[in-house]
């Protein structure tokens, strides 16, 4: 940076961006937490929101692509902006699409734009946490992402009161946009403009596009970082399928009202939340590969609780989703660590990025492949294949054992 920042500045910055992932995770659980609500009132069956998720998938592929471009246009503040006020525009599509015109088209236009601008907004926004977290010296990644997570036991929170006071998606859904504008617009104001640039780590390679993609699919070529992939994408399509199905699958599943599905999605976040909060001590007790073994274990135990439930006692799934949660909470941020440690420093972005790719894959392609096994095998049966990719997981979790030891943290540089 051109000029040092002080160090309530940089706190600051850092503030912005917890807000800005809480942020998404509202906006992502407020669609989860009304999507029986949605199928209900359109009248559609499981393997048609499947094609509607489908929607905000493709959505969301195209997003996290055209972020790059986006970013060295415009920069990633004026960049998450755009992607967050995206995201609202599509959520109050959704809504007025569902209660209003009361047609799936209307839906899927605004899933569309709602995927594309929080698959814009993931990559911007752990572009610019990498390099606030750089600027201040500790390690806040673990704790961004749990803002995520404190993002979506909100929208749960706030999806399960509006169904339960029967608010309609074409209010509910309308507010939180709202919500989001007004909010990232605040909270945008203490981002430093192009910060993120100054880091040569984060910014593009000043190299021909050719010798770029050559040094990007060189990583493939490492079976330990594809088998750091095979733990991504088993716990990747873990979280991504209960995101988007585990509401539904309480609802029909357990014959359960729509709140009851709202409120047993929002368990699972905060399980979620909490096992993100406590597995930073944790992983550094007793290290990657036991944590990840115990964490493939809980969700095998809680996935299989849930779906092998008896109808009668709903409660054992409910237990199951606590289990589930825990499961796959550290899957993603260990899989990045994992990725990024290796004796070539320089390799460490395009390995990232490689496991990043997987874990996107398994969190947009997941879903809909659910929705397809559901319409013809049931909901809870289609979860078996959760379970099988979550025995994966645990089966590969040695490829993420620790290379190198963690550097102590720089400490804050005062402003002159």
């Amino acid at each position: 940076m051109a000029e040092t920042l002080t160090r309530r500045q940089l706190l600051a910055w850092r503030n912005a961006v917890f807000v800005i992932f809480a942020l998404s995770g509202i906006s992502i659980a407020s669609w989860v937490a009304r999507l029986p609500a949605v199928r209900d009132q359109l009248g559609i069956d499981t393997a048609q929101v499947g094609l509607l998720i489908f929607t905000m998938s493709a959505g969301s592929v195209i997003g996290l692509i055209a972020a790059p471009p986006i970013m060295l246009r415009i920069g990633a503040r004026a960049g998450m902006v755009l992607a967050l006020c995206t995201v609202a525009l599509g959520t109050v599509i959704i809504g007025l699409g569902t209660a209003v015109i009361g047609t799936p088209v209307a839906v899927a236009i605004g899933l569309a734009l709602f995927g594309f601008g929080n698959g814009a907004v993931d990559v911007m926004m752990n572009v610019e946490g990498a390099a606030a977290e750089r600027a201040i010296g500790k390690t806040l990644m673990p704790l961004m992402h749990a803002f995520f997570s404190f993002g979506t036991v909100a929208g749960a929170g706030l999806g399960a009161l509006a169904s339960a006071l029967s608010i309609s998606v074409a209010v509910h859904l309308p507010v939180v946009a709202a919500l989001i504008v007004a909010s990232v617009l605040v909270a945008v104001r203490f981002v430093p403009r192009g910060v993120e640039t100054d880091d040569p780590e984060l910014s593009a390679p000043k190299m021909p596009l050719r010798e770029r993609l050559v040094a990007s699919l060189q990583v493939w070529k490492d079976l330990r970082l594809l088998a750091i992939g095979v733990i991504m994408l088993g716990m990747a399509f873990a979280e991504g399928s209960a995101n988007d199905w585990l509401a539904i699958a309480v609802a029909d599943g357990y014959h359960q009202s729509n709140t009851t599905a709202a409120v047993i999605f929002g368990i699972f976040t905060v399980s979620m939340t909490a096992g993100r909060i406590l597995g930073g001590p944790v992983l550094d007790r007793f290290g990657r590969v036991p944590v990840l073994r115990v964490s493939a274990l809980l969700g095998v135990i809680g996935i299989a609780a849930f779906i092998f439930a008896p109808v009668s006692a709903p409660g054992i799934a409910y237990a199951g989703a606590v289990f589930w949660a825990l499961g796959c909470s550290l899957g993603f941020p260990v899989g990045m660590s994992a990725a990024a440690d290796t004796d070539d420093p320089k390799r460490s972005a395009a390995r990232v990025s490689a496991v990043a790719i997987i874990g996107y894959i398994a969190f947009l392609v997941g879903p809909p492949v659910i929705g397809l096994l559901g319409h013809e095998y049931g909901i809870l049966n289609a979860l078996l294949l959760v379970l099988v990719l979550v025995v994966l997981a645990g089966l590969f979790s040695p490829a993420a054992r620790e290379r190198h030891r963690r550097p102590a943290p720089a400490p804050l540089t005062p402003a002159r």
